[in-house]
């Protein structure tokens, strides 16, 4: 079939599946990957593809809203899905007024401002003319991406502090934009391993799988690995390869290639590193993923699982990942490995955190009480805050239970004791509250089946801290523990709860 007949069906197609009312105003360019074989006369020419005209949609009468921005998004989905060779060259006629108000929508408002200090508010007050002026200048190149505001929060014990790059809101919203446009692409390449921000996938889903894993394996060796500063160290070229295969539209591109050497603004200081996005952009998370996507992910299930001699399944959530083996020598092979293949794209394995771990399941036990329940031999990991371990269920079967991360928790605990100290002076009614949506939002992550102990620490850890700081208020109102009981009864703070349990739901609002 010659490059004519092809570019007709490829109309005919876009035409059936064209809404009514659609318009034909651009005309979207698709890059036809080139069939094996030799090439005939109408075949495209070698390194680049025939040019596929699809009418796109412009604005709909009676059709506005996030239902139009949806069906647009679902059509991308559908073509990337059914061509996984093909790379868009047009996509950012899709993206209109209509467009960014929806990215506007999805927008998160209470973030903090960026080096602008425009807030969210702010810029609602002339929404349709800040929106209008920024998609004029994004379609004609314009645009500016301002430097990210540089942060440091808490990192692990709260001893070391992770950077964060906090972008203007107008940044955000058009960050959004894009982000909506390439997920509805790279969402049908990701492989079902990869957890990380991603549409219906969450950091639960990870652990649970990761669970049931070990479970069906009856344990193995867990290769815990920890990339050395990946945001900060990724680099731009193999991104802009990776991104070459799938999307080639200019002007999405440019506005990529713009966030990335935006700048950093750290304490009045402007510095453009050469390398890394930064943590904490609407956008990094996506582009985070497709670099590991092509790094690790394809290169795990294509080339290393085939050469291996037994079982072998990874879990990713971003950056973080495990790797579970069935066969020791596997495990080692691919350990010796990874350093080789993460060093090829410009990254570093922590020498310290990356490390194998047996993971096997325990011999079974003569009957009686094991000690502390837990047991003797088999090591443990951590992953997204949660410590794996196995031990013994109450009917005395080895099973794989899960808690908070020590680390994880001393952090929070010292978090809460610094908030009670600082608004000790507050009404009790008002400390009574926010310490109760603390320890919910605490039970809304780590509230997991079997980590009923770590939750429980943590609600009396917070108990303990509140009566502390409120026994400081003053020195003639002393908070004795009879005073503080009844305190508790008559402002009582919310039972720990497993938000995610196997064996009934429950409602974290109550």
């Amino acid at each position: 079939m010659g490059a004519n007949e092809r570019a007709q069906q490829w109309y005919l197609w876009a035409k059936e599946t064209e809404p009514a009312g659609t318009g034909h105003r651009e005309s979207e360019q698709l890059v036809v990957p080139k069939k094996q074989g030799n090439p005939s006369r109408g075949d495209p020419v070698e390194g680049r593809g025939c040019r596929v005209t699809e009418p796109s949609r412009g604005k709909m009468a009676g059709m506005q809203g996030p239902g139009t921005v949806s069906t647009r998004l679902r059509r991308i989905a559908k073509l990337a899905k059914e061509a996984p060779d093909l790379a868009f060259t047009s996509l950012a006629h899709h993206i209109d007024v209509e467009f960014l108000h929806e990215a506007y929508r999805r927008t998160r408002k209470s973030g903090a401002p960026g080096v602008d200090g425009q807030t969210a508010e702010q810029y609602e007050v002339r929404l349709e003319e800040n929106l209008r002026s920024l998609l004029d200048r994004l379609k004609s190149g314009a645009y500016r991406a301002p430097p990210v505001r540089r942060v440091n929060i808490p990192k692990g014990d709260g001893r070391k502090t992770r950077p964060i790059g906090i972008p203007t809101f107008e940044d955000k919203v058009l960050q959004r934009a894009v982000t909506m446009v390439l997920e509805s692409i790279y969402e049908q390449d990701f492989l079902d391993c990869s957890y990380g921000f991603r549409p219906a996938r969450s950091a639960h889903q990870a652990v649970e799988a990761i669970w049931k894993i070990l479970m069906n394996m009856r344990g193995g060796w867990v290769l815990e690995v920890d990339i050395q500063g990946f945001f900060d160290n990724l680099a731009h070229g193999h991104l802009t390869s990776f991104l070459d295969q799938r999307v080639r539209d200019g002007v999405l591109r440019r506005a990529i290639g713009k966030w990335l050497n935006a700048g950093v603004m750290d304490e009045g200081r402007l510095s453009h590193p050469e390398a890394g996005t930064p943590q904490g952009g609407v956008i990094s998370p996506l582009l985070a993923n497709i670099y590991l996507h092509e790094v690790l992910d394809r290169w795990f299930e294509a080339e290393v699982k085939p050469r291996l001699s037994g079982r072998a399944v990874l879990v990713r959530y971003a950056d973080d990942f495990v790797i579970v083996f069935s066969a020791e020598e596997d495990a080692r092979r691919v350990m010796g490995v990874l350093p080789k293949r993460f060093g090829k794209y410009g990254l570093t394995l922590h020498p310290e955190k990356t490390r194998l771990v047996p993971f096997r399941k325990p011999p079974s036990r003569p009957k009686g009480p094991a000690p502390n329940g837990q047991a003797d031999g088999p090591g443990t990991f951590d992953l997204l805050g949660f410590t794996h371990f196995w031990a013994q269920s109450r009917k005395r079967e080895w099973v794989v239970k899960r808690r908070t991360a020590r680390g994880r928790l001393s952090r929070a605990l010292k978090a809460v004791n610094q908030w009670c100290r600082g608004n000790r002076h507050r009404p009790i009614a008002d400390q009574q509250a926010s310490l109760s949506r603390k320890l919910r939002g605490h039970c809304a992550y780590y509230g997991i089946t079997g980590n009923a102990k770590s939750l429980a620490a943590f609600r009396d850890g917070l108990t303990l801290a509140w009566r502390r700081w409120l026994n400081r208020r003053s020195h003639k109102a002393r908070m004795w523990w009879h005073k503080f009981k009844k305190l508790l009864a008559k402002y009582p703070l919310p039972p720990a709860r497993a938000i995610h349990s196997k064996y009934h739901v429950v409602n974290p609002v109550a």
